[in-house]
């Protein structure tokens, strides 16, 4: 649905706020590429107490199931990735839904109509198109049968993207910062939420804005996680129309790569109109939409 003309101009105002393109902060340790296996390994030689582990989808867990996509050691800095192997014909294509405090005012009042773009879900369900959605866990809450609907969805992995999209550093794009005792809770409670819904459950989770460092890594270390940023920044928040954002997607998509997009409606208005483009481009380029996991190699 297309919002009334004012309503640009709103979020226009709100960009400054809201952290949903990707942060420019260089984070203060490696961001780790290639599987999770490979980012294990390089997250246990950085961290002082590691002592390197099989490889996370070789494991079985306690009660016997396979341990989920991108389920690391706890106690250990979680490996950061930004694409999978450069070979084969796999990239993953990435969809955020955040959800601030602000977002949900908007909505109580009625000024946005919705955070939620059906449209993409629908072009995803109908051409049978793999992809990964990394949720906050406020707009789970908002949205239950939408969330219900994508992890029906055998081709849809959920992922974690904070509980209410705070900063987790003390500079990102002026989203108000949790506090660093909050930090680990805050994620722990949305992989709680996100679990309820079932369907392909990972333990991949990307930081607001894509902004961290070693202390909001450290303060994730207890939850065996894989810390998700994604080389393919799309753009796609506040865009003025979908051109520029197929252009930069299929301008720097390559093998293994994770491109992000958002399925934030409001705060992403045009990207229901670029997905099928982006989809041809990719489709030209012999490359094809997989889900996370699988162009990572959990």
């Amino acid at each position: 649905m297309r919002l009334p003309k004012a309503v640009p101009a709103l979020l226009t105002a709100a960009a400054v706020l809201l952290a949903v393109t990707a942060c420019g902060a260089e984070p203060d340790v490696p961001a780790f590429v290639g599987g999770p296996a490979t980012a294990t390994a390089a997250a246990a030689a950085a961290s002082p107490s590691a002592s390197t582990g099989p490889s996370p989808s070789a494991v079985a867990t306690p009660t016997g199931r396979p341990r989920p996509p991108g389920q690391t050691k706890a106690g250990l800095l979680p490996p950061v990735v930004n694409h999978g192997p450069r070979t084969g014909d796999l990239v993953a294509l990435t969809f955020d839904a955040d959800m601030t405090d602000d977002m949900l005012a908007r909505l109580r009042s009625g000024t946005v109509e919705s955070y939620a773009n059906v449209r993409i879900i629908e072009m995803l369900e109908r051409g049978k198109v793999p992809a990964t959605f990394f949720l906050t866990g406020k707009w789970v809450q908002r949205y239950p049968e939408l969330t219900r609907r994508i992890a029906g969805n055998q081709r849809f992995e959920l992922a974690n993207h904070t509980f209410g999209h705070q900063a987790f550093t003390s500079s990102c794009y002026n989203l108000p910062r949790i506090p660093a005792a909050g930090m680990t809770e805050d994620v722990a409670k949305t992989f709680r939420i996100i679990e309820g819904y079932g369907g392909r459950q990972t333990r991949y989770f990307r930081f607001p804005g894509l902004c961290h460092d070693r202390a909001a890594l450290r303060a994730l270390s207890p939850l065996g996680l894989t810390v998700v940023d994604g080389d393919v920044v799309s753009g796609d928040p506040f865009a003025t129309d979908w051109r520029p954002i197929v252009k930069a997607v299929l301008s720097k998509v390559k093998p293994g790569s994770v491109v992000i997009l958002h399925v934030t409606e409001a705060n992403a208005r045009f990207t229901d109109e670029a997905l099928p483009h982006i989809l041809k481009g990719l489709a030209e380029r012999g490359l094809r939409p997989a889900p996370l996991s699988e162009v990572l190699g959990a």
